[in-house]
């Protein structure tokens, strides 16, 4: 597994991270705005940002004197190519499993 990928994944487990690029799905926005709806300092919403930049989830530019945010779409391709190849397997039909089971284990059982 590649570092950028385990950058990702690592970004991608904190659930404020997740909630900061659901919002950046729907428009480039600045960090106050990104800030706003969570219940933290802004030093810690910078934080998060960095994480996310770092992982290169998101882009921060600065426009005149403010930073704004934007999720890079193809950041995740190769997140998303490995997790494809699990795609593959059929999922379990788990109450068939347990029958097989039971019948595997108490033959003489009806």
């Amino acid at each position: 597994m590649s570092t950028q990928l385990d950058m990702a994944f690592a970004a991608l487990a904190d659930p404020t991270r997740r909630a900061i690029l659901a919002m950046l799905l729907e428009d480039d926005m600045a960090v106050t705005d990104v800030a706003e709806p969570f219940d933290m300092s802004l030093a810690a919403i910078s934080k998060h940002l960095t994480i996310l930049t770092k992982a290169k989830l998101i882009t921060q530019e600065k426009r005149g004197r403010v930073k704004w945010c934007k999720i890079d779409p193809s950041a995740l391709r190769e997140a998303s190519v490995w997790m494809q190849g699990f795609g593959q397997f059929e999922p379990v039909n788990l109450d068939a499993f347990e029958r097989f089971l039971e019948q595997e284990l108490h033959p003489d059982a009806p």
